[in-house]
């Protein structure tokens, strides 16, 4: 099978404009790719930062900062960083976004790992967070050499996906030495939680979701039967596909014995 993948993999590069068109989300009603837009989601309209004056100011400060002041790259190499954006836009394709308007997620994350800020544990079986992404990000090269012959920012996004699928199964099919050094299962918990944390501590995320931002001073009102409170909007039909040569659209069903959620905050690293 993995003489198979090798053998194809010349087939798995496109020019830049094929690529973007392929990673585009389908649109559910008219069955063509979706061009990016500064605000996706079920709340078009919606602006959370349109809130701000009903916020504090500290709050005010923390919440405009995630905006205006994009950290900048200090923990990853620039190769790192190259590979890093890679697999962050594929845990969390942000292809339905303009430029202008990408999350920041790579940035988020490497300005946690700079200051090596933690949720004040770690799982026996697992180096120093710092540690474990720059060691899963060679093991992840090494996979896409082993399967494909090539890095894993040459491939297209259905190679990358099965790529990143071997880790999420459990199952990978090289750097056995730094599996030796981590568990693969416990590494996958901390690169997901740590793209989505990133995702969605932004407010351009809030608006996708139709979160309202913090409450504090002013509070929520409208506690039972779903309803929005009067900042808010009502939910908005949003139909789309995945890409056809992405496996993210792909159900997956778990093993629950290999896929057991360890005991700790939120269940991940």
């Amino acid at each position: 099978m993995k003489l198979r993948h090798k053998e194809a993999s010349a087939s798995t590069h496109q020019t830049g404009a094929q690529l973007d068109v392929a990673r585009l989300p389908i649109d559910g009603r008219t069955g063509q790719p979706m061009q990016p837009v500064a605000q996706p989601g079920y709340y078009p309209g919606f602006h959370t930062l349109d809130q701000q004056r009903f916020w504090d100011e500290a709050t005010r400060k923390v919440v405009r900062k995630r905006v205006e002041d994009v950290p900048p790259i200090r923990f990853f190499t620039p190769e790192e960083a190259r590979l890093m954006q890679a697999i962050c836009d594929r845990i969390l394709p942000q292809d339905d976004r303009d430029e202008e308007h990408k999350i920041p997620v790579l940035n988020a994350i490497d300005e946690r790992l700079y200051e090596q800020r933690i949720d004040g544990y770690r799982f026996e079986n697992m180096p120093p967070d710092h540690e474990a992404h720059r060691l899963g990000l060679q093991a992840i090269d090494e996979i896409a050499q082993c399967i494909y012959s090539h890095p894993f920012v040459e491939l297209d996004q259905h190679a990358q996906d099965h790529v990143l699928q071997t880790i999420h199964d459990g199952e990978p099919p090289a750097a056995q030495a730094i599996w030796r050094k981590m568990s693969v299962e416990q590494f996958w918990l901390l690169l997901v939680q740590d793209v989505i944390d990133a995702y969605y501590a932004h407010p351009y995320a809030w608006d996708e979701i139709g979160f309202g931002g913090p409450a504090y001073p002013r509070g929520y009102m409208r506690l039972e039967r779903g309803q929005p409170e009067p900042w808010e909007v009502n939910e908005q039909r949003y139909r789309w596909q995945a890409p056809p040569a992405s496996l993210s659209d792909v159900y997956v069903a778990p093993d629950i014995e290999k896929q057991k959620q360890p005991s700790g905050q939120e269940g991940t690293h």
